[in-house]
């Protein structure tokens, strides 16, 4: 059987921020890595905007991806989270099929089904709101910030998300971003987005002025490294919107649709947000975006009311999309996999936490359900590793693809599927890994 191929790599011309060693193909096979004819294509007619690993995948089933030279990888960060039930899931295929056969796309100025379907789903999981559907994360957490505006009226405008936050990459969401590097080279910026650290009232109570009008928070960060707020933070950001009249957004795009152990994030804290905005898993794997709006602000883009169109866009809401996205809810009810995420995210939690205490190798494991982040020690005197990208390329040699962010936090994100046994290979992988 041909080698996995040997990690860290460099893609060609790579941004100066990346400092990887040369591309080098699997073991025994020159066609494949760097000359891979589909790697080939995609340097001559693709723009680079990724670190891409010389990998060519060419089919997923549940928590295994097949690449082209047929070595099959444990994926445990199912697509920065998207794939929420895994690769190719039964179901999902089957509901794509149904209705790929009956209806593609009409645009919204017409009703269909999977639409309502799906708007109701999510009003049944415990935001009893209405639905905006849309494309991504990024462009839900725009969606918000337009509403905001219009709540707004004018007076205010200013928006309030923290440090180390993510919330996309489109113009407006990139500024509410609280990492200055997804924001450098594209001055000059948008004004009215301020940031504060997170899981600190006083700065955010301090941060609101005359000319706020909401704030903006991941129940657990992201990007930033998995981050958990103290039990009183989000209440106490709820109880600080009531008082000044702002609204509170939750970006639920990592957290949404049960990954925590709970539908949405925020359902941990026992509050509820004026606005919640959902990518990722709630396309199952699809381009789908919805900010979810509480009943009392969502005729702010009511066109009856207003007289023209204040939002939209032609593609959100496509049928086969919505299909999936709903089915996908259902799947998880049926199969009862909130609870399993909870349950298996404590186990393995507490396995990471002994393996940190008896190597010292880690520093935390944290999180909530299959969201989880370990944060590496690599200060310590056997640690062999110098990033959290030292240790996910060496996982992907053998066969793991797991995730790193803020340079020392590993992520783990393993569809909702995931058997014990291969959560028990991954830890094992990784375990492995560490120890060098």
């Amino acid at each position: 059987m041909l080698g996995r191929p040997t990690f860290p790599f460099h893609p060609p011309s790579p941004p100066d921020t990346i400092r990887l060693p040369p591309r080098r193909p699997p073991h025994g096979d020159e066609t494949l890595g760097a000359n891979d004819p589909t790697i080939v294509r995609h340097d001559a007619f693709m723009t680079r905007n990724y670190p891409r690993y010389p990998i060519v995948i060419e089919s997923g089933q549940g928590c295994r991806l097949t690449a082209a030279d047929g070595i099959s990888y444990l994926d445990l960060f199912s697509g920065f989270g998207a794939g929420i039930l895994g690769h190719c899931h039964p179901d999902l295929v089957a509901a794509a099929t149904r209705q790929a056969d009956k209806l593609w796309h009409v645009g919204n100025l017409l009703h269909t089904a999977p639409q309502t379907e799906l708007a109701e789903q999510i009003a049944a999981k415990g935001f009893a709101g209405r639905s905006y559907f849309c494309h991504s994360g990024s462009d839900a957490n725009e969606s918000a910030f337009k509403l905001a505006r219009l709540y707004g009226s004018g007076k205010r405008h200013k928006i309030i998300s923290t440090h180390d936050s993510f919330h996309g990459r489109g113009f407006a969401a990139m500024m509410a971003t609280g990492q200055t590097k997804a924001r450098e080279g594209f001055e000059p910026w948008l004004d009215g987005f301020t940031h504060v650290p997170f899981n600190d009232l006083d700065a955010m109570r301090d941060a609101i002025d005359e000319q706020t009008v909401a704030i903006l928070i991941e129940p657990i960060q992201g990007e930033g490294g998995v981050n958990v707020p103290d039990d009183d933070y989000l209440p106490g950001l709820r109880d600080l919107c009531d008082r000044h009249d702002l609204l509170l957004i939750c970006d639920e795009v990592w957290t949404g649709c049960g990954r925590t152990g709970r539908w949405f994030g925020y359902q941990h804290w026992g509050f509820e947000p004026d606005v919640m905005t959902l990518g990722k898993a709630v396309g199952a794997g699809l381009g789908v975006g919805v900010m979810c709006v509480h009943q009392k602000y969502a005729d702010l883009f009511d066109v009856k009311k207003i007289g023209h169109v204040m939002h939209a866009t032609t593609l959100g809401g496509n049928c086969v999309a919505m299909a999936v996205s709903a089915r996908m809810f259902d799947v998880i009810e049926r199969d009862g996999l909130i609870d399993r995420a909870a349950a298996l995210g404590d186990a393995i939690t507490i396995r990471l936490r002994d393996f940190g205490q008896s190597t010292a190798l880690i520093n935390e494991a944290r999180g909530r359900g299959l969201f989880l982040g370990i944060e590496l020690n690599v200060d310590h005197k056997d640690a062999w590793f110098n990033s959290g990208a030292d240790v996910v390329n060496r996982c992907l040699e053998r066969g793991l693809m797991i995730n790193a962010t803020q340079n020392v936090v590993l992520r783990l994100a393993p569809p909702l599927i995931v058997t014990d046994a291969e959560i028990d290979e991954g830890l094992t992988i990784l375990e492995d890994v560490l120890r060098g």
